[in-house]
């Protein structure tokens, strides 16, 4: 049996390098943060070359939009496969947007509607911070949960239906950019604001939050730069800067929120500003656009 108190042996094998600018140590830190935040598989060799360390999923973070993306290229594909298949019919946009929000669903594992769900059940059933907290942790879902995911998923189709309705590159590329930039301002959100809960309990909200640099935000705002770019090419610079000001300010009004009911920010409270992001995206570029 080794000794504990004694210094740990050399490792057989090299440790997974640390956070880098290198190309290698992106891609490493990019594929981690499909592992957490998203349900597409990384897994045998290439889990195995990604490895693991604490270092490694810090800086995963920065790489939350590019999972969106990578979420919302699968669902883009999706889209326009059904447009295609179904364009004898008039309905064709709405099960494009049906199969394409189904899709984004199942690839993230419903990890924010889960969030939303949480958050709305927590602060409408109670007034008193401490125990919206403990109902926000209870695994059950409430009423107002089941309405604010219900809700939030027609608004989705009903809006990513009036932009296929108008032309199918306008529909995919609000997938785009909505998905990658309604994951940056959660990023903003938790670097702005404190973590919800006391301070003297240890919290994966906490140090969460004590990660989120200016390097991070740099580096999330990367990912959003070619899809923002994309919808200005489809929707139109008009269309594109207000769903990009409509997603913005939908997640200020949620960090204000959180802050006067909460006092801070949960994880439950970043996937419900992700998708508020992501809705507020929609109706701000099919606003335009129309």
């Amino acid at each position: 049996m080794t000794d504990p108190t004694s210094p740990p042996p050399a490792p057989e094998s090299p440790e997974p390098p640390p956070a880098g600018p290198q190309p290698e140590h992106f891609a490493r830190h990019f594929l981690l943060a499909l592992q957490f935040f998203t349900r597409i598989p990384v897994t045998g060799r290439l889990a195995a070359w990604v490895g693991f360390d604490p270092a490694m999923q810090r800086a995963s973070l920065a790489h939350w939009p590019g999972a969106g993306l990578a979420v919302a290229l699968v669902s883009a594909v999706v889209y326009i496969l059904a447009a295609l298949w179904l364009s004898y019919s008039p309905f064709a946009p709405l099960a494009a947007a049906v199969l394409a929000t189904a899709v984004g669903v199942v690839a993230t594992g419903a990890l924010h509607e889960d969030g939303l769900a949480d958050v709305v059940d927590g602060l409408g059933g109670s007034p008193d911070p401490v125990r919206a907290l403990e109902i926000m942790k209870d695994s059950r879902i409430g009423t107002f949960g089941v309405l604010a995911v219900v809700l939030s998923l027609l608004a989705k189709v009903a809006l990513l239906t009036a932009l296929g309705s108008l032309a199918t590159g306008a529909a995919v590329a609000a997938l785009l950019a909505g998905f990658s930039l309604s994951r940056l301002w959660p990023l903003a959100l938790a670097a702005v604001l404190p973590p919800a809960g006391h301070p003297e309990r240890p919290s994966k909200s906490r140090s969460f939050a004590a990660h989120i640099t200016d390097r991070t935000l740099a580096i999330g705002a990367l990912w959003c730069a070619l899809p923002v770019l994309l919808s200005i090419g489809l929707l139109g610079l008009a269309s594109s800067l207000a769903g990009i000001a409509l997603s913005a300010a939908a997640v200020v009004l949620m960090a204000r929120w959180f802050s006067r009911r909460l006092q801070g920010w949960t994880g439950d409270c970043l996937g419900a500003a992700q998708q508020a992001g992501e809705i507020a995206f929609y109706l701000g570029a099919a606003l335009a656009f129309g």
